[in-house]
């Protein structure tokens, strides 16, 4: 464990690294291991998860601030090696957190060198497909450019990284880590059918229609006189 005697300023993103903690141990369900990371944005600085540590065994303290260019400004413990795809990915979509995880079906679509088709229409929630992202080692700035690239050419808020795992950008971190279950029960549903015959694939016409559902989907706030 990597752990400073004192954190450089316990208040600086206070919001931000007690959602780390919140959230962190849903990686446990996601990610084997000590595997996956998740950050979350405020202003030019993010709050991450820390290297190397169980999900569930640090403190809002504990958890590493770091700036946009990557320089270390608080916590008690170091970050995640993807630092650089965390900073990377927000300096280019500026969304609100991120999740990176190798949770097994998304991870077994990255070994086979696939992107997940819209088989079914809970897609939408991260786009109409999530791309395949090109191979790079994992915490390189090749890694974070392969993941933007994919993305903005796919229009998605997700990427499944070549022979690596998955990412997941959202406005918040709560999205994001419902994003990242969807994502991954998704791959899980295409796998599934595609051992036993060719998956059926939405078409543009479909998904627009789910898009426009989905636009009132929920509790929605009530009118005025309501």
């Amino acid at each position: 464990m990597t752990r400073d005697a004192t954190d450089r300023d316990p208040d600086l993103l206070r919001a931000a690294r007690e959602a780390v903690v919140e959230y962190a141990p849903a990686l446990a369900e996601l990610t084997p291991g000590r595997t996956g990371n998740l950050s979350v944005r405020d202003g030019d600085a993010i709050a991450v998860t820390p290297t190397g540590v169980p999900y569930d065994s640090f403190d809002a303290t504990d958890v590493p601030v770091v700036s946009l260019e990557g320089e270390r400004l608080a916590g008690r413990m170091a970050p995640s090696s993807e630092v650089p795809m965390h900073t990377g990915i927000y300096k280019h979509d500026r969304p609100g957190a991120i999740v990176h995880a190798h949770s097994p079906w998304a991870t077994t679509m990255a070994t086979l060198g696939r992107k997940l088709p819209p088989v079914h229409y809970m897609i939408v929630s991260v786009g109409r497909e999530v791309p395949l992202a090109d191979y790079a080692p994992y915490g390189t700035a090749e890694l974070a450019a392969n993941a933007v690239a994919a993305m903005a050419d796919a229009d998605s808020d997700a990427a499944i990284l070549a022979n690596h795992g998955l990412v997941v950008t959202g406005p918040d971190v709560g999205t994001a880590v419902e994003n990242t279950h969807h994502v991954e029960d998704l791959c899980r549903l295409y796998l599934l059918a595609s051992a036993v015959g060719d998956p059926n694939v939405l078409t543009a016409e479909q998904l627009a229609t789910v898009e426009e559902r989905f636009e009132s989907y929920g509790q929605q706030a009530a009118s005025d006189g309501e």
